[in-house]
């Protein structure tokens, strides 16, 4: 599905100028979660958006579906952190998530219903014909992610989605990216500073270093399902792989044991 062949991005030139990317190689196939994670400021933003296509990547290539990405494509969509900005205030919700579905060249009929099939997947049927000021944080993200979900891409692409909500209101939308993806079987690049957020969520945890970023680390989260906000975090195999997910982060590997390995101990 997606390809990351030693991607590399410098921000400016001369003296001035910030490598952020140093050569991030990175695959993900069809129907995963991964959740990308590192420290702050060390690029995770910029491989995003590189993988979205927009931002020109100084070197590297990144390819979706074996196709090289030159401009955003076709059948991806980006959920970012900010939703106040990403919504469009005079537009009802139900127009907010049919809105991008004019590039499909559906007509109004067609657009329309699949708004009201992403907003009931999302729990805001009742709120389409309110306005996104009208909403809570939690719902107004609710409805960024009903508008990617309605487009139906192949791959969707999540900027810390979460960053800007209470600590409850993330766990529900977390619980909601799990029942989303579970359902369509879409592809998601999550993009986290949360380290207990992206062993919880993501079928894989990348670690990248300081900039000039590359990968530390590439670890499968074996976690039995349904994932459960309680249970799951109680469980010795998550305490231990977000410990060492943290050490990496930190700069400290220690990893001693796999996940498996502990259940066994």
């Amino acid at each position: 599905m997606l390809d990351v062949v030693n991607l590399t991005h410098t921000y400016g030139s001369g003296p001035e100028a910030h490598r952020a990317l140093g050569g991030i190689d990175l695959s993900v196939p069809e129907g995963q979660l991964v959740c990308v994670v590192g420290p702050s400021g060390c690029g995770k933003s910029t491989l995003l958006r590189s993988i979205a296509g927009l931002v020109r990547p100084t070197g590297g290539e990144v390819r979706v579906k074996g196709r090289p990405v030159t401009a955003t494509p076709d059948d991806l969509a980006v959920v970012f952190q900010d939703y106040s900005r990403s919504l469009f205030p005079w537009m009802s919700v139900r127009d907010n998530v049919a809105l991008p579905l004019r590039r499909r060249g559906l007509d109004r009929a067609a657009r329309r219903t699949a708004a009201a099939e992403a907003l009931a997947a999302v729990g805001l049927e009742s709120a389409a014909a309110k306005y996104p000021w009208q909403l809570s944080g939690g719902m107004q993200q609710r409805v960024a992610i009903a508008r990617a979900l309605a487009y139906r891409p192949s791959l969707l692409l999540m900027d810390e989605p979460f960053g800007s909500v209470d600590a409850q209101t993330r766990e529900d939308l977390e619980d909601l990216v799990l029942a989303v993806r579970g359902h369509h079987r879409m592809t998601i690049v999550l993009i986290t500073h949360d380290i207990d957020e992206s062993v919880y969520v993501g079928d894989r945890v990348v670690v990248l270093t300081r900039a000039p970023a590359v990968v530390a680390a590439d670890l499968r989260v074996d976690l039995p399902g349904p994932r459960d906000q309680i249970g799951t975090r109680e469980l010795p195999a998550f305490v231990h792989l977000r410990s060492e997910v943290s050490r990496l982060v930190r700069g400290r590997p220690e990893f001693s044991m796999t996940p498996s390995q502990i259940d066994k101990e």
